[in-house]
């Protein structure tokens, strides 16, 4: 299985949030959305998978490619050794988010990382986060202002310069700057031995890494999900994605 009428599977990582009095599990529409004008068929993946002995590794057996999203939560600190408590965990998320990398990683599945889905590959992979860039006085204001209508926080607001001869240059056809939308407090510290980095930011922050040796693992700080077929560069992606995932299925099969 996998590929599902001609359309490759890609998981799709849930959040936990509250539903009325009830705990739940979302994943915003525009990640769907995104998935399926480029041509692929998401299955969201609830955390429900790491409860039990071999339901998260059976559940990757029918996929063809991961997609991490974007969250309000951000990394429990202690997953890149730093104290204190994070007011806006999801744990359940951390769980998940790394067990889908290790199995996909070690499958050469396809992965795509947004926003969070970013910081969990660096994480992921020995690399740890500024908790709070604001607070760092290195970097520009990363943070979208939530009081503004949503066309607002997702409009461009900064520069990205792919990095020369890498995943994201080859996928665009250039390594010339970019503007992006920034919604984020959290950024790359240290992207560990594992990755590269892909691009950066003006101010210096990387804004997009990917997984030395592996076919298809990269992922970005911005949000191409957001109106992802109006933007070249958001569609570049997302078809870029869907086509390694279609790739990866006619070479898994026996």
């Amino acid at each position: 299985m996998g590929i599902i009428f001609d359309k490759p599977l890609i998981g799709v990582v849930m959040c936990q949030n509250n539903i009325g009095s009830h705990p739940g599990q979302t994943v915003h529409n525009k990640y769907l959305d995104a998935i399926v004008l480029a041509g692929g068929l998401p299955l969201p993946m609830p955390h429900q998978l790491m409860q039990a002995p071999h339901l998260l590794e059976n559940s990757m057996t029918l996929l063809d490619g991961i997609l991490l999203t974007g969250s309000p939560s951000n990394i429990e600190p202690w997953h890149y050794g730093e104290e204190g408590v994070e007011p806006h965990a999801d744990p359940a998320r951390d769980r998940l988010a790394f067990g889908l990398i290790t199995h996909a990683v070690g499958k050469k599945m396809p992965i795509l990382g947004i926003c969070r889905g970013l910081q969990e590959m660096v994480v992921a992979n020995g690399g740890s986060l500024h908790r709070y860039l604001h607070l760092t006085h290195q970097f520009q204001e990363h943070r979208e202002d939530d009081t503004l209508p949503l066309e607002q926080q997702y409009a461009p607001v900064h520069e990205v310069k792919p990095e020369a001869d890498g995943l994201l240059s080859h996928i665009l056809g250039s390594d010339a700057a970019f503007r992006v939308n920034s919604l984020h407090q959290q950024g790359v510290r240290e992207p560990g031995p594992q990755l590269r980095i892909e691009a950066r930011a003006a101010d210096g922050l990387p804004e997009a890494v990917s997984l030395r040796q592996h076919p298809f693992a990269l992922a970005v700080q911005w949000h191409p999900e957001w109106h992802s077929t109006d933007d070249p560069v958001s569609r570049q992606l997302f078809e870029a994605f869907i086509h390694a995932a279609v790739r990866y299925h006619k070479e898994k099969r026996p």
